[in-house]
């Protein structure tokens, strides 16, 4: 009888880049919620998060015929924790990658959604935030507010080139150029409803904006997915800014940075979360800061408070 535990084969082989499953008691018990033994073992021969396996290629390692491999892993696709390509199968990592897809999907027991955001909000608050410290992992990005042209200031103490916003940065340029328009349920605030401590500030229907093609395929493959108008994505940006959340995008200037827009809190978000918990700075979390800044007037200041509730990181005081 072999010693080798198929679920720590598997956990170590969930790698992308900077990705990776910790070595933690709550990621061994989250993998057990999504895969039983049966799954577990035809898993344990799979390759790394970014290399594809094909069925022929696992019936050799198995000695399990194609189609009985096909009938134990679709359940796995089904339920979004592992990929499929035809007949090529593939790992992905646990977050990003599970996460978002396990929720997104919610074709599993609604005890497992339970049981699973659990122990991803314990990760959140108690093990990512040491990771990304010790793995310097930036993930997002924020842009700027959808009325954020009309309030700019262009500071030229330093530097004589002229400041511009890049259209990847903005909101608005986003809404301008685009007509389909899809908002998904935020799977961090989520996950906070599942396991009983909910989001202060906001839902979870307040989640993610989606443009252009993402959108319609959200529609289709996401529980909770609505279709808006132009108008009407204006108006749901705009109570996300009132509402204080942070529009942050995956940190590149590819595809998902310029269709794919978070709304964050910091209660619940899993990259601001961890840095405000660790008290990291914006040097050293897991969101690489903007090329803008806010600048205080404060002869209009009427100590409100407003921006003190507001502030992600709670940065913001008065004396």
């Amino acid at each position: 009888m072999s010693d080798v535990d198929p679920y720590e084969v598997v956990r170590q082989k969930m790698v992308l880049g900077p990705l990776y499953a910790p070595k933690h008691k709550s990621v061994m018990k989250l993998l057990k919620i999504f895969w039983n033994e049966e799954v577990i073992n035809i898993l344990s021969k799979f390759e790394s998060a970014d290399k594809w396996i094909t069925v022929k290629e696992l019936e050799e390692k198995t000695c399990i015929p194609r189609k009985e491999i096909k009938k134990i892993l679709e359940r796995s696709v089904e339920i979004g924790t592992i990929d499929r390509n035809m007949n090529k199968f593939c790992l992905i990592p646990i977050l990003p990658g599970i996460f978002e897809r396990y929720y997104q999907r919610r074709k599993d027991t609604e005890e497992n959604h339970i049981k699973a955001a659990k122990l991803y909000r314990d990760l959140m608050k108690d093990v990512f935030s040491q990771e990304m410290i010790e793995n310097d992992f930036r993930i997002f990005r924020p842009v700027l507010p959808i009325d954020a042209k009309e309030k700019l200031l262009e500071i030229n103490e330093e530097f004589d080139i002229q400041s511009q916003v890049l259209p990847y940065e903005e909101v608005a340029n986003l809404i301008e150029n685009n007509e389909d328009f899809t908002v998904i349920p935020c799977q961090c605030r989520l996950i906070g409803e599942l396991s009983g401590e909910p989001c202060d500030v906001t839902h979870s229907d307040m989640g993610c904006f989606i443009v252009g093609l993402g959108a319609q395929r959200a529609l289709t493959n996401t529980a909770g997915a609505r279709r808006l108008t132009k108008e009407e994505a204006i108006e749901f940006i705009k109570e996300t800014e009132k509402a204080g959340l942070v529009h942050n995008t995956i940190w590149d200037k590819g595809y998902e940075s310029s269709h794919f827009i978070c709304n964050c809190c910091s209660c619940h978000c899993g990259a601001i979360l961890p840095s405000k918990i660790m008290g990291l700075s914006e040097k050293e979390g897991a969101v690489q800061p903007s090329n803008f800044a806010p600048k205080f007037n404060m002869d209009l200041c009427v100590k409100c408070e407003t921006c003190i509730r507001k502030c992600p990181t709670g940065a913001i005081y008065h004396k």
